[in-house]
């Protein structure tokens, strides 16, 4: 679900280039700030799983599977609360009047880093979901 969640906030970073690329700056507001929501929304997903996982008898020390996984995706989620910093930074300058259609370049770099924090995803799902372990 929270993949489902992380993989649909790439469209409402889409929606929020697009925006302001048009000039509409309270239709940026609004999918920056789903953007950022959806982040936190895979954030706390990833939160939970964690904790399962720990009441669950695996940490990072109990084999190399819970060293990988915990690695792995507590980097990812890492890099997902620097990008709802980043979005939430952008909302706030649009807020204040400071993010205008000729500064569509910066909602751009923020979105190939969102949208890079996205693929980097669908590699760690793959490699820890869906291949199996041995």
């Amino acid at each position: 679900m929270t993949s489902f969640v992380l993989l649909m906030s790439s469209l409402s970073m889409v929606l929020a280039l697009a925006a302001i690329q048009r000039g509409d700056e309270r239709r940026l507001r609004i999918w920056l700030m789903a953007t950022a929501l959806f982040g936190m929304v895979f954030i706390g997903g990833q939160v939970f799983e964690f904790t399962e996982f720990y009441r669950e008898g695996l940490s990072l020390s109990t084999n190399l599977f819970g060293t990988t996984f915990f690695t792995l995706t507590g980097l990812h989620g890492a890099h997902v609360t620097v990008g709802i910093v980043w979005l939430l930074t952008l909302w706030g300058r649009s807020m204040q009047g400071k993010l205008h259609q000729e500064h569509a370049e910066a909602v751009e770099i923020a979105g190939l880093y969102w949208h890079f924090v996205d693929i980097v995803w669908i590699v760690i799902f793959t490699a820890i979901y869906l291949v199996p372990q041995h």
